[in-house]
């Protein structure tokens, strides 16, 4: 875009949670003064009151993305008009960035039941980006500084883990990794990845999954010029003399990956979609209804969100100049 700073588009997630009191507060922080602009998009009665509450009335631009003023739904508790009002501006941010009215997206959290319950099949927001975007080649990450890790199956049941974490996807999702730690200015990233199976299925007796799949695909990264490591038994993966020998981490399915990044960087973790042709960033928690409109929220894992979205933005805008 032509702008000088980049404008970031900030989704208000679910209104009932604490989407909008971080949305508000990161808006008016000083610290991005002439580092991005910010649009946010949601219900406007729902955003002036939490500006009231926690930003000293200071509101930036508003895309409006639906009805339902404050005080029409109960606040911390899921609720289908909320589900489907937060889907819509996730939905209108998305198109918008497909469109270049703005540089990047940063989401806050939604509520998955509540889209559900205003009967719309959702599984997050990683997939509905990418179906938006017409995309099949994304992968979610998660990162805080130089813990980055990605996820070969998501938001899928433990059932079909074994099914969809095969070899093609392993290397495809590695080399989704590979390519972002490059991105990030690190020449040749060193990578590990986690096995499937407890003890890496010691040489078959525990599956054989990581025989028949995880153990080829690293072979075949490897050979395509890919330093990889593994797999390695998730339960020693995580361990800090080990971990902080790489610059990405492959694991393989959601929670593998997602309970040991939250243990370490819980208020500090990033959510970001590799692979999509739109940037797309979030705080690495959940709608936190047990404190929402409280005044309690955590604004640091949202703060790091768009600090990476403003760094990516930024360099995507200097590729684009070269």
């Amino acid at each position: 875009m032509a702008l000088s700073v980049p404008v970031i588009a900030i989704t208000m997630g679910d209104p009932a949670g604490i989407g909008p009191e971080l949305a508000v507060r990161i808006a008016a922080d000083p610290k991005w003064s002439g580092r991005a602009e910010f649009v946010i998009y949601g219900e406007e009665t729902v955003l002036r009151e939490a500006a009231h509450r926690w930003s000293d009335g200071f509101l930036p631009r508003v895309r409006p993305s639906g009805t339902l003023p404050f005080g029409s739904f109960e606040l911390g508790a899921a609720d289908a008009r909320c589900g489907r009002l937060a889907y819509d501006a996730l939905t209108a941010a998305t198109k918008d960035a497909l469109a270049g009215e703005v540089d990047a997206i940063v989401t806050a959290p939604m509520n998955k039941y509540a889209v559900n319950l205003a009967g719309i099949p959702f599984t997050g927001h990683t997939e509905r980006i990418a179906e938006l975007c017409e995309c099949r080649n994304f992968v979610m990450m998660q990162s805080s500084g130089s813990l980055r890790m990605v996820f070969v199956t998501c938001h899928v049941s433990l059932a079909e883990v074994p099914k969809l974490a095969v070899k093609a996807e392993i290397i495809r999702v590695a080399e989704l990794l590979y390519e972002a730690v490059r991105a990030e200015g690190i020449e040749h990233p060193k990578l590990a990845a986690a096995a499937i199976n407890p003890h890496a299925g010691e040489n078959g007796c525990m599956g054989l999954e990581d025989e028949r799949e995880t153990k080829p695909a690293l072979t075949a990264l490897r050979e395509s010029g890919i330093d990889i490591e593994g797999p390695f038994p998730p339960d020693t993966l995580f361990v800090e003399s080990i971990r902080n020998r790489y610059d990405g981490l492959v694991t393989m399915y959601h929670d593998q990956g997602h309970i040991p990044f939250k243990m370490l960087a819980f208020d500090s973790g990033v959510n970001s979609t590799l692979g999509l042709p739109v940037i797309r960033t979030s705080p690495d928690h959940g709608t936190a209804f047990d404190i929402a409109w409280r005044g309690k929220a955590n604004p640091g894992s949202m703060s790091a969100a768009v600090e990476l979205a403003v760094l990516r933005a930024g360099s995507r805008h200097s590729r684009r100049k070269g």
